[in-house]
């Protein structure tokens, strides 16, 4: 197996960072990346000094198999550090997020497909649009692709796409069936669609494809994925984090952007209020704002929020984890466990930015404020189909009343 045949790497080695050190680097990171959030909200797209500055210190090859110059930490701790990344600008964690997330999808496609996108070059990202709006169209050797993938977050710093689309039926499979196909850029291009108010750095545009001839070597179920039963997961055999389905890792970077989003502007908002006095009207002038008791509930609420979303999140994945760990199957239940955890997480990040936007007076309404920019970003990561609580809340709750559940898991 090819995997055999490579040496192995020691992620504690010259030149391997360990994730306290890649969590050091984002740190040193944060101001920077702070000061350029308002840029990449403006310019709605993340720059590529960002994406290299996060290449430099390991942070795409952090869930990357180590066959391919990876060093396949848990997914938890991806999951983690953007929660760290996400404090100072969400966007860029976005993004980040799911290009360092893809490196693990990637390695559930059949070794070719892998080899496809990293040999030429070693450093490839990938961006993806998940829904199979598409139907592919079978031909000799795989398949033709044809149509408009939206919501591909980061389109611009990658060299490859996932592309989702229905697969026609095919030998023993008598009915269609959804699957991503690996895409690389020079077979489409991207449309500018993304104007929006929150996320507006992520540079989620629509790639378009015509007549694109995609091999079957490149094409991933999503029963597999969902399943963790990948041809990947098999090549990787003795790494069993890639036996994760899809579901219970990817929406858990996702959730992580609001969290951290959410803690960031915790953290704005303590600095800015400790300080802060009122200027007169109702509350009188020179009041220190810390002194309200309004103020300082709001501050609790969101201190609260923000922790147990992070320990929510972190929990559930880990648990999954210690599962496959253990060479079980993780099971449906748990899967749907892990959707609502991770919906959970969302919606406590929205009300602990909620808590805190709702008091920044006159000065939170100016677009540069990072308390509003964070309350408009949490709330565009609760508007992800994955993250939207009412859609994923009742599939816990048809699963927990012995009902047949309805939704994405």
């Amino acid at each position: 197996m090819f995997v055999a045949e490579k040496e192995e790497r020691s992620v504690n080695g010259a030149g391997q960072p360990t994730v306290e050190q890649i969590r050091a680097g984002v740190s040193a990171l944060g101001a920077v990346l702070k000061s350029r959030a308002q840029k990449v909200e403006a310019e709605r797209r993340v720059p590529m000094q960002n994406i290299e500055a996060l290449r430099d210190i390991g942070y795409f090859d952090l869930v990357k198999p180590k066959a391919f110059g990876g060093l396949e930490y848990d997914f938890s701790a991806l999951v983690d550090l953007n929660m760290d990344l996400a404090k100072s600008c969400a966007s860029t964690a976005w993004v980040a997020g799911l290009l360092a997330a893809h490196q693990w999808l990637v390695a559930s496609f059949a070794e070719e497909a892998q080899r496809d996108v990293w040999s030429s070059n070693p450093n490839a990202l990938v961006c993806g649009s998940y829904a199979p709006a598409c139907q592919a169209q079978a031909t000799e050797g795989g398949y033709l692709l044809s149509g408009r993938w939206s919501f591909a977050s980061g389109c611009e710093c990658a060299q490859w796409s996932l592309c989702a689309a229905v697969i026609p039926p095919e030998g023993d499979r008598d009915k269609p069936a959804p699957a991503f196909l690996l895409v690389p850029d020079s077979d489409y291009r991207i449309e500018d669609t993304w104007h929006v108010v929150g996320l507006a750095g992520t540079g989620s545009k629509t790639l378009v494809l015509d007549n694109v001839f995609v091999p079957k070597h490149r094409l991933l179920f999503f029963s597999d994925t969902t399943s963790g039963q990948t041809p990947g997961a098999h090549v990787y055999s003795g790494s069993p984090g890639f036996s994760i389905p899809m579901l219970s890792a990817i929406p858990s970077c996702l959730a992580s952007v609001a969290v951290g989003a959410a803690q960031g502007a915790f953290d704005d908002y303590l600095e800015r209020t400790a300080r802060r006095v009122t200027r007169g009207a109702v509350a009188g002038a020179q009041n220190r704002m810390a002194e309200f008791p309004t103020i300082q509930l709001r501050v609790a609420e969101a201190a609260a929020n923000t922790d147990a979303a992070r320990k929510i999140l972190l929990s559930d994945l880990r648990e999954r984890e210690a599962t496959v760990a253990r060479r079980e199957r993780v099971s449906v239940e748990e899967r749907i466990r892990s959707r609502l955890g991770q919906a959970f997480a969302v919606s406590l990040a929205i009300r602990a930015a909620e808590a805190l936007n709702a008091s920044t007076g006159g000065q939170g309404l100016d677009l540069s404020h990072p308390v509003q920019r964070a309350w408009r970003d949490v709330n565009a990561v609760g508007r992800h189909i994955s993250m939207n609580w009412d859609t994923v809340g009742t599939m816990y709750g048809q699963m927990a009343l012995g009902l047949e559940p309805k939704g994405q898991y």
